[in-house]
């Protein structure tokens, strides 16, 4: 067991993390970043990236998680392979967090960055399958099913948001519920309804996704939930929608919490009601949740950590000239 001490404690990596850790490096606040269970986020789990501004061609997400990563260290990062058990933000900076390897970490200020995880089915082939032609982001994915057959599972708004996007590359879009209405805001209802290429079939559950002779997704196979008829769905692509979960169980009691255990910031920055703690990425977004999203917020975060400690270092020349 050993003692850390650092002027930023980055907590989670993931775009939002190493971005942060960029940025704090640079201006010698001598970052460390905790990585956490998945070292890179949700990308260490994503095939091809087309949307990362930067790179003209398609590049791989772990790729993309290692350069970042290793450009963070570059400029003087130091990266912990632990994970952060217990904080406390209570009494204020200097603030401490133990490590699941026993080690102490003393920060003056702290950047949450351990993010979000989609909700996944539990079912047969969908962690086979995925990045062949099973996903959880359309936004992320929906480009590479272009005149293709796609399906999109759920019920609330974000499976119809992810439907409806899905309508700019596919002319046939199914949205698979099990249940006979949708739980989605009514004004997403009503623009789903009344787009001709998207199906809706209800009250059907998915018992798995099947693969075909080609090692990708095929069909998948369907239950009634009501007369428990047995059918099967041939796509390219299917999404899953049931939305997404902000790993956020370590800051519960200690940072307020929206209904969903998203992180609240200050409106238009990463800004938690505790001074000197801030929060970027998808623990505090869950609009947009992009790679390139949470890294513009882990600069954020970074930017207003500095300018934290440069107040607080005033100060206290101020109280000292004083005397």
């Amino acid at each position: 067991m050993a003692t850390h001490t650092t002027k930023m404690l980055i907590i989670g990596s993931g775009p939002a993390g190493y971005s942060a850790a960029i940025y704090a490096a640079r201006a010698m606040l001598e970052p460390i970043v905790v990585q956490g269970l998945q070292p890179g986020g949700q990308l260490t789990i994503t095939t091809d990236v087309e949307n990362y501004p930067g790179f003209r061609d398609v590049v791989q997400g772990p790729w993309l998680m290692e350069e970042m990563r290793q450009q963070a260290e570059h400029v003087g990062t130091r990266m912990m392979w632990d994970t952060i058990v217990t904080v406390d933000l209570d009494h204020g900076s200097p603030f401490r967090a133990i490590g699941d390897s026993g080690d102490e970490y003393i920060a003056d200020c702290v950047v949450i960055c351990t993010g979000a995880q989609a909700k996944w089915l539990g079912v047969p082939g969908e962690m086979e399958l995925g990045g062949k032609g099973v996903s959880a982001c359309a936004t992320c994915d929906g480009f590479f099913y272009r005149g293709k057959t796609v399906a999109v599972i759920g019920g609330g708004n974000t499976a119809v948001e992810e439907a409806l996007y899905l309508t700019n590359h596919s002319d046939n879009v199914t949205l698979i519920h099990r249940r006979d209405s949708l739980r989605a805001e009514r004004i997403l209802q009503e623009r789903l309804f009344a787009n001709p290429k998207i199906t809706v079939l209800w009250n059907k559950a998915v018992d798995s996704f099947e693969a075909g002779a080609n090692g990708m997704l095929h069909h998948l196979a369907l239950t009634d939930t009501v007369t428990a008829e047995a059918s099967t769905l041939e796509v390219d692509g299917a999404f899953v929608a049931i939305g997404h979960a902000p790993a956020t169980s370590l800051f519960a009691g200690k940072l307020p919490m929206d209904d969903n255990g998203y992180l609240l910031t200050e409106p238009g920055t990463p800004k938690t009601v505790i001074p000197g703690v801030f929060a970027a990425g998808d623990v505090t977004d869950h609009v947009y949740r992009q790679a390139v999203t949470a890294a513009g917020m882990g600069c954020m975060a970074a930017l207003d950590g500095e300018r934290f400690l440069a107040a607080r270092q005033h100060a206290v020349h101020e109280a000292v000239a004083a005397e």
